[in-house]
């Protein structure tokens, strides 16, 4: 019985491969990004990452179907995210501090490493203060240089919506940032 669909070929297997591999070269640290500020944690956010990729990986043949392969693999890394985050209550990580992750460098003068250090876990900490719906259209649209049409389709959401979000997450993170300094 013919059902209209067909297994791809092993070229349409490598040249899905091939394109979703150059995408997430692309990408790589805009949606570890991403994912870090919905889970808040590095070894989580690197692990969700390859756990992205996997995801992607396995529905490879897709990718000659998709309009546009970055928003899909923004929307995975989302969801995986998401998934993350709903099931990290189980595990008793802490994230590493800032000094942890750093490499000091002898280029730069220690007093803007300092100050830039310091800016940086100002505007982290606020975006973790955004409510979760306009973090992640946030995220969408400065991580991943998404356009609002493909934010709304990557979450679902009217595109008023999306921009109103977006609207809402600047107003929030603009004052959280500016009672901080």
């Amino acid at each position: 019985m013919d059902t209209g669909a067909r297994e791809p070929t092993a070229v349409e297997h490598a040249s899905g491969g091939e394109a979703l591999e150059q995408c997430f070269a692309r990408c790589q640290s805009q949606l570890l990004g991403l994912i870090y500020h919905m889970v808040g944690n590095h070894e989580d956010a690197r692990d969700a990452l390859q756990d992205t990729f996997v995801k992607c990986w396995r529905h490879r043949e897709r990718v000659a179907e998709l309009d546009n392969l970055q928003a899909w693999v923004f929307r995975v890394a989302m969801n995986t995210a998401r998934d993350l985050r709903q099931t990290a209550w189980r595990r008793h990580r802490q994230p590493w501090s800032e000094a942890q992750t750093d490499v000091p460098s002898s280029e730069v003068a220690v007093e803007i490493r300092l100050e830039y250090r310091e800016q940086l876990l100002r505007v982290r900490q606020a975006i973790q203060e955004l409510r979760i719906e306009e973090r992640e259209v946030f995220l969408l649209r400065q991580n991943g240089e998404l356009t609002y049409e493909q934010i709304a389709a990557t979450l679902d959401i009217p595109t008023g919506t999306a921009k109103t979000r977006m609207r809402q997450a600047l107003q929030h993170l603009r004052r959280l940032l500016t009672a901080r300094t």
